[in-house]
């Protein structure tokens, strides 16, 4: 597919430098490994591309959610590392083990069915162990979890490479509780005869807030992609690596007092150029009514209406020379993640993951 083809319609341009220079300056901060959190098909940007220009500056190690994230890696970048962060079925599991996957191990009995898909696989499975800290959603936790994981590894279909948990990140104090028990966790597995040769707990945010505790490995996802951690002391370090853009497909005169789309709540003032951009809901622009703008020959043009499916509509009365088949940025070129997220009322990781598959990619050096 060639560049007016990929530029017709709907696209996301996607920096590969910037991608990379964001992990290079994670390394940086972190002074350790740094995992990349490829999960959501790269938070919507594409894994495979993502993974392979990673890989071409030094990454090894990715992250993902599911088995079938995993398998796509796997296919697509030979060589690489990949932690799966959630739950593996025992039949996609049979198929992984042999592949050198890596299996977080989160419960007993979830890692007693992993042993034995191991143990029908003939060699053990390679697996790092979750530890619930204080966030609640997957982990060893309580007074049993440091005698179970034990049998776990004394079983022996299980090799234990390494140890994690993820901070909750609701304040700082309970942050340190949450490192206080995994330190203790880890203490009494290791006095136990365990030993970890990957220990981690930082994500993005606590990568930019507890450095000196980036232990042997950060995983990092939201920062890769442009999203820059809350109260980050070098916001400038984290840059920007996407836009979204469509084109306008036509300009309507529409005289005052008419209604815009599918919107009944918002009559215009005055007599309005309304131009409809070839993009929608489905593209990745959230549903909007009258909120929101894209920028259009440098200049904002407000929303108009309620954005539907595959198109939406925009005042360019203030824009005279705006005309069919101009380009229309929705985000990017002024308009920041933040902005983009907070007017569709999402998660800024939301906002990007909300980018469908007939979005094309249109990747740049």
């Amino acid at each position: 597919m060639n560049c007016e083809e990929l530029t017709a319609r709907c696209w996301a341009e996607i920096s590969m430098d910037e991608i990379c220079g964001n992990y290079r300056r994670a390394c940086e901060i972190s002074k350790t490994k740094v995992i990349c959190v490829l999960k959501g098909n790269a938070y919507g940007l594409g894994a495979v591309k993502v993974c392979r220009a990673l890989m071409g500056c030094g990454a090894t190690t990715f992250a993902v959610a599911c088995g079938d994230e995993a398998e796509e890696l796997l296919d697509a970048c030979p060589g690489a590392e990949v932690l799966i962060l959630g739950h593996v079925g025992e039949v996609q599991a049979l198929r992984l083990i042999p592949r050198s996957a890596i299996f977080t191990v989160y419960s007993r009995e979830q890692g007693q069915r992993l042993a034995r898909a191991a143990e029908q696989a003939g060699r053990p499975a390679r697996v790092h162990i979750k530890a619930d800290t204080g966030l609640h959603r997957l982990g060893f936790c309580g007074p049993n979890a440091v005698g179970e994981i034990l049998d776990l590894n004394a079983a022996g279909w299980l090799d234990i490479e390494g140890l994690y948990t993820h901070l909750a990140l609701h304040n700082r104090a309970s942050d340190e509780l949450q490192f206080a028990r995994f330190d203790a966790l880890r203490q009494a597995l290791e006095s136990g005869g365990l030993r970890f040769r990957c220990v981690h707990a930082l994500d993005s945010i606590g990568m930019v807030r507890y450095p000196e505790r980036a232990m042997d490995a950060v995983r990092t996802g939201a920062w890769l992609y442009g999203v820059t951690p809350r109260r980050c002391p070098f916001p400038e370090l984290c840059r920007p690596v996407v836009k979204l853009k469509t084109r306008i497909a036509q300009i309507h005169d529409v005289p005052a007092g008419e209604m815009i789309g599918y919107d009944d709540e918002h009559v215009l003032a005055r007599d309005s150029r309304i131009a409809t951009l070839t993009a929608g809901y489905l593209d990745g622009e959230p549903r909007l009514n009258n909120e929101g703008c894209a920028i259009i020959r440098g200049r904002r043009a407000p929303v108009v209406g309620l954005v539907c499916m595959d198109q939406m509509m925009v005042d360019v009365t203030d824009i005279p020379e705006a005309a069919a088949g101009d380009v229309a940025t929705l985000l990017g070129d002024g308009i920041t993640i933040d902005e983009f997220a907070e007017w569709g009322h999402l998660n800024r990781n939301e906002a990007l993951g909300r980018l469908s598959r007939r979005t094309l990619r249109h990747y740049l050096p």
